[in-house]
Formats: C-alpha cells, sequence, structure tokens
C-alpha cells in the first residue's frame, strides 16, 4: 500500500474555520482523515499540508513514525504553529489508515483501552452571555446538560495588565457563577495568555477563594519561565500546553516545574503519537493531562483515542454547543452519558470520516480574534444547539 495524495478542506465554523485533510492510499476506499485547524491560519496550514504530498507520496502509510521523523526532519525551519499542526493533521490520517487497514480503533494500536469513558469539561456554554446574571443562567444550564466542570474567561478586552474596574468585573461574574454551581461544578479559569507576571499573580491570588479547578495559561505562552513565576506565587493550580507544539518545548515546561496541568493539542502538538509521548513525560511528574480540544469534529475523534489509552488522562474539554451543521460534516456520533462523560467508540480507526459535499456548502470565512475586543462571548450563533 502507497500513499497516493493528499486533499484539504476548510469549514466555516463561525468562530473560525476548520481545517481538515484526507491521506489517499492506492488500495480502493482506503484513506485517513485529519484535522489542522489552526484559528485565524486556516490557508496557511492548509497549504502546509499540501506541500507535505510530495514528501508523503509513494510511501508506506503503515510507517507512522518513520513519516513523522521524515516531514519533521525535513522541514529544516522545525517547530512552530504551522508546521505542527500540518504535520498533526496528516500523523492523524495516518493512524486512521492503519486502524482501518486492520480493523481496529487507533487506541488499540497504542496500548489498549484503560477507560471506556472520559469526564468532560464544558466550554462555549456561555455563548451571548454579557452579565453575571447572564453567566450564571447558562451555568446551571450547562450544569443540567451533565458537566461537572466549566470553564471561561471572564477577562474582557484586558492584555498584559487589568483594571480596578474590569478586575472587579471578572471577579463579579466568577462569584455569580460559583454561586450558581457550588458543589454541582468545579470552575476553570481562562485566561488565553494576556497578562504580565505581577497582573497574573494578582488575579491568582484573589480566585483562591473560589476553590477554581486550575487558572488557564495566565501569561503569554513563550515565557515559562515567568509561568513558573506564576506558579510559585499563586496557591490556584496552574495550566498550560495549548501553545506548545512538541515534546521538546514541553521538556521545558516539566523541568521548570510551571504548570501543574498539561494541555497539549492533538492538532498542534503533533499528532497522537507525540501527545501520548507527553503524556507519558506528564505521568513521570505526577502531572494530569487535559487536552485542548475546542475545534472540530475529528480533533475531537482523535482526543477521544487518546483519551482511551492514556492512564493519566483527566478531563476532555468539550464544546457544550455548535453549529447547527457540525452534524452534517462529518459521521460524529457522540454518547454523552449521564454521568458527564463522553464514551469512547470502538469503531476501526478514529472512527470518524467527513462528508465532501457538506463541507462545501460551508466555505471558508474570514474571522477575527475575539480576545481583545471585549467580544469573547460572540463564540456562537444564536441557532448553535448541543451535538450529542
Amino acid at each position: 500500500m502507497k500513499i497516493k495524495a493528499i486533499k484539504t478542506y476548510i469549514c466555516h465554523a463561525y468562530r473560525t474555520n476548520w481545517v481538515f485533510v484526507k491521506v489517499l492510499t492506492d488500495e480502493d476506499g482506503l484513506y485517513g482523515v485529519g484535522e489542522a485547524t489552526l484559528e485565524y491560519k486556516e490557508h496557511a496550514v492548509a497549504a502546509a499540508c499540501m506541500e507535505l504530498e510530495r514528501t508523503l507520496i509513494h510511501q508506506d502509510p503503515h510507517q507512522v513514525e518513520h513519516l513523522w521523523h521524515l516531514i519533521y526532519r525535513d522541514a529544516y525551519w522545525r517547530g512552530g504553529p504551522v508546521l505542527m499542526s500540518a504535520l498533526s493533521a496528516i500523523e492523524m490520517a495516518l493512524w486512521d489508515i492503519k486502524g482501518k487497514d486492520l480493523g481496529v480503533p487507533v487506541y488499540q494500536l497504542l496500548g489498549g483501552k484503560v477507560r471506556d469513558a472520559i469526564r468532560c469539561y464544558a466550554n462555549g456554554w456561555f455563548a451571548g452571555a454579557r452579565t453575571p446574571e447572564a453567566f450564571a443562567e447558562k451555568a446551571e444550564k450547562a450544569v443540567k446538560q451533565g458537566f461537572s466542570a466549566l470553564k471561561w474567561d471572564p477577562f474582557g478586552a484586558s492584555y498584559l495588565h487589568i483594571g480596578t474596574k474590569a478586575l472587579h468585573d471578572a471577579l463579579e461574574c466568577v462569584e455569580a457563577v460559583y454561586d450558581a454551581t457550588k458543589g454541582k461544578a468545579d470552575l476553570i479559569i481562562e485566561a488565553h495568555g494576556r497578562f504580565d507576571v505581577p497582573t497574573a499573580v494578582r488575579i491568582g491570588n484573589e480566585l483562591t477563594r473560589f476553590g477554581i479547578l486550575w487558572y488557564e495559561e495566565p501569561i503569554p505562552p513563550q515565557n515559562l519561565e515567568g509561568l513558573a513565576e506564576v506558579k510559585r506565587r499563586v496557591q490556584v493550580p496552574v495550566s498550560a500546553g495549548e501553545r506548545l507544539y512538541n515534546r521538546w518545548e514541553f521538556r521545558s515546561l516539566f523541568e521548570l516545574r510551571a504548570a501543574d496541568v498539561i494541555q497539549p493539542d492533538v492538532s498542534h502538538a503533533g499528532g497522537l503519537s507525540e501527545v501520548k509521548k507527553i503524556a507519558a513525560f506528564a505521568e513521570a511528574y505526577h502531572l494530569p493531562v487535559c487536552p485542548h480540544n475546542p475545534s472540530g469534529p475529528v480533533a475531537n475523534a482523535a482526543t477521544l483515542q487518546l483519551a482511551a489509552c492514556v492512564p493519566n488522562f483527566y478531563l476532555l474539554e468539550t464544546m457544550s454547543n455548535d453549529i447547527p451543521w457540525r452534524r452534517d460534516v462529518s459521521t460524529e456520533r457522540i454518547t454523552f452519558n449521564r454521568h458527564g462523560e463522553m464514551e469512547i467508540p470502538d469503531l476501526p480507526g478514529l472512527g470518524i470520516d467527513l462528508v465532501e459535499e457538506q463541507i462545501l456548502a460551508h466555505p471558508y470565512e474570514a474571522r477575527d480574534l475575539r480576545h481583545y475586543r471585549g467580544t469573547l462571548t460572540d463564540i456562537r450563533p444564536p441557532e448553535a444547539g448541543a451535538y450529542f
């Protein structure tokens, strides 16, 4: 069996555009799917995927480890979000081919199951909220959906510093959600790499009284030494890793003791095998892994395969709602059980396929980052709903 072509697809998904990949083989009907969604760099990452075609053409898709190193080595300008997201999608698709060819789920190829379902925390539950009361009301609805942990960024348009009123408003929002969900859900506070060190420390200390599960990416992701400093000076757990792109970058995170919770993204950090290696590294430090997972259906399917076979996988990030056409553009069928867990499918490969004609019905639309415009809650259209 040989690789014969690569195809890419960009699908509008309201807050961003999903980037999907197919790796085609010369065996009739056998191909693999992957996802390289890289917010606001969708065309760049799709082009990077296509540039890898000449490296992969006529190669054996079963040789996943060899092809990973071939792509990484021959890039010369190694690492970074564009190359690593393209490599991640291709690697996902190679595992999908291998699993389908052998008739087993990918998790079986990565060591077998340690669990049948994984507890989820909700992102996106706050769509459209503007006031503490609205956040509290939406939080109660998310808990009724079955979620036992909720994540959001309450910091408006702040960057590096935060004013007295903005901090008061953020803490008022956190307090409203805390009061509405007390004893029923853990809270996770996202900062999107916003703050400088003293501001991050000040906010972290203010959050102590809410008993949050973790404080996510409090400072810009390039400064791991600064992150370690924040972690030393606050009492709440600190998480990071969605903007680290391979095991070598995570090595520095571990050596600096810079985070309590590790968050690689299977679409950016090198794919399934690379995230499994990062998770094994975290396990040696007795740290939980909670992959960043706010993207599309193929990334979610791949992350579920890791949830099946990674012992220190703690929580799965899940969007509580999504665009109506999420159900149309793939064969994703999610089971969210009464325990607030997503069940892990047993279908061959990643257990998902793309529906090309439906993807083409939702072509690329330019979107800008919302984080510093005060429009963070404009994450979903009014017609959004649960996709599971």
